[in-house]
C-alpha cells in the first residue's frame, strides 16, 4: 500500500494541511463520515439516504474535501436516468497528475449515465452546502486520525 503524503503549496487552496494518508484510507474516513445530514436535498428529495448506499447525495462536497488534499480540478457532469431524464449533476476530481478520481460514482445503482464533464472553477466563498461542508469535513479529519 502506497502513503500519499500532500504538502500544503501556492497551488493547492488555503485549506490545505499536511496529510499522509492511503487512498484506501481517505475512503474509509470518507465513508464514516457520510450521513443523512450531510447528503445532498435535492438528492434526499429523490431517494432516501442509507448505509447500504453511503455515497449517495456526497459528490459536490466529497469532491470539494478531495481537492483541499489534493487541489487539482474539480469536473462535472449531467446525470441522466436508464431512461434518458436528466436528474441532476455529478462532481469528481482530476488530480494534478492528471488522474481523475471519483469517490462516490458508486452512488449510482440504477442504471445512470453520466456526461462528459466539463471543469468548473471553484466558488469563491461560502458554499450553498456550507454548513454540511464543513460538518464532512470533521467528521473526516475524525475519522481519519488525530494528525490529519
Amino acid at each position: 500500500m502506497v502513503a500519499i503524503m500532500i504538502p500544503p503549496t501556492s497551488e493547492l487552496p488555503p485549506t490545505a494541511t499536511p496529510l499522509t494518508l492511503t487512498l484506501t484510507a481517505i475512503d474509509a474516513a470518507l465513508r464514516a463520515a457520510w450521513s443523512a445530514d450531510t447528503c445532498s436535498p435535492d438528492d434526499l428529495e429523490r431517494a432516501p439516504w442509507s448505509a447500504e448506499n453511503p455515497s449517495w447525495g456526497h459528490c459536490d462536497i466529497t469532491t470539494l474535501l478531495v481537492h483541499d488534499l489534493f487541489g487539482g480540478e474539480l469536473l462535472c457532469g449531467e446525470v441522466r436516468s436508464a431512461a434518458g431524464e436528466q436528474q441532476g449533476h455529478h462532481w469528481w476530481n482530476r488530480l494534478p497528475t492528471g488522474v481523475e478520481l471519483d469517490l462516490t460514482r458508486e452512488q449510482f445503482l440504477l442504471g445512470q449515465q453520466i456526461s462528459t464533464p466539463r471543469t468548473v472553477i471553484r466558488p469563491p466563498g461560502p458554499l450553498r452546502r456550507q454548513a454540511e461542508y464543513e460538518l464532512l469535513r470533521r467528521r473526516f479529519r475524525t475519522a481519519a486520525g488525530p494528525r490529519h
